[in-house]
Parts: C-alpha cells; structure tokens; sequence
C-alpha cells in the first residue's frame, strides 16, 4: 500500500452537500418512524449516511440493523473492528467514519503510530498478531475484490470461519455506508483533536 498515494477523503470542499437533513415538518411517517428509531437506539440520533438513506427508511432500516449488529453484536474484538474501520474509511477516502472511528480506534488500544500510517496511506507496523491478520485480510479484499488461500487460512486460524465471514461483511459494510456519505457529500463531525484524511475537491 505504500507505493501508492496517501488516500484522499473526497466529501470535503467539493460542493454544497447534496442530501442535508431534510426539515422533520417535511418528512413522511415512514422517515419519522425511521428516524425515531435511530433516535431511540444506540446511535442515539440521525447522522452521518442515514441522513441520505432517511429518503429510503425501509434501507435505512435494514441498513442500520447490520451496523448495530456488527458494531454492538459482533464477536469480533474492538481493537479488530476499529482498526478494520478505519482501514476502510482511509481507503474509500470516507472523512466522516475516519472522525468518528479514529478515536474509539486509539480507546480500543490500536497504536497511535499504526493509525497515522493508515491515514497518510501507508502499511501499519507494530500491530497485534490479530490485528495484523486482520489488516492484511482488509488490504487484499480492498485492493482485489477476494482474497488469496493464504490469506483466507491465516484469517481462519485466528478469527474461525464465522468470524472471517463477519470480518468480511464489516469491511464491506463501512464501504458501502462510505460510499452513500461520499456521494451525497455528507460532511464528517467536528474533529477536535483527529486529524482528518487528505482531502481533495469531489
């Protein structure tokens, strides 16, 4: 991953955001209800891609119960699901995930050094044993779309097969939520003491 540039978050500067939260005098039941549930659950509030897919609750919905069920449900350890994010974030070029993430990365004892590589789009060292099978698993899958038997057997004998098909669905759910905020230009939270990715204009 070294040889390549840094990764560049692409919701920043590019323009006016294009789904903004819509006023709630204008929502329909089914967003009303779509966001009251959101509201009401761990999240605790609209935010980030689910104020795109609030134009479609029944996704949002759906959407919402895989990320509770794979951030508050999931076997995996925090220091694994964290880092995995925050690989994704870094390499979709996701701003806000990277904000939100980086912090409960370093909570969960991921090193500092390991997340500024990710972010500057470099290959982290120093990594846990799990952690660095994740990280490699998490490279591969994003840059060839599968991954190679050695790969899969490393993952496996770390993680078991339910926990490689759950690491697997963690990846590709933060990129597809990345890509929603990338699209709609959904802008990341303040970032207080995060330093965001590179950016450039969308």
């Amino acid at each position: 991953m070294s040889s390549k540039p840094a990764p560049r978050a692409v919701e920043q500067g590019g323009g006016p955001e294009r789904l903004p939260l819509p006023p709630m005098e204008a929502l329909d039941d089914a967003q009303r209800a779509a966001a009251q549930a959101l509201i009401d659950g761990p999240r605790k509030a609209v935010y980030g891609p689910f104020v795109a897919l609030l134009r479609t609750p029944a996704l949002l919905d759906r959407v919402a119960q895989l990320g509770e069920a794979l951030r508050f449900g999931g076997a995996l350890d925090a220091r694994v699901r964290e880092l995995v994010t925050c690989l994704v974030a870094a390499a979709v070029g996701n701003q806000f995930e990277w904000v939100m993430h980086q912090p409960l990365a370093l909570a969960a004892r991921v090193s500092a050094g390991a997340l500024e590589a990710i972010r500057l789009g470099a290959r982290p060292e120093g990594l846990a044993a799990d952690e660095q099978v994740a990280a490699d698993f998490a490279f591969e899958l994003l840059r060839h779309n599968g991954v190679a038997e050695p790969t899969w057997r490393r993952a496996a004998e770390v993680f078991g097969e339910p926990g490689v098909v759950e690491l697997s669905t963690l990846i590709g759910y933060f990129v597809m939520v990345s890509w929603v905020m990338n699209v709609a230009r959904a802008p990341s939270r303040p970032t207080g003491d995060v330093t965001p990715l590179p950016s450039h204009p969308a």
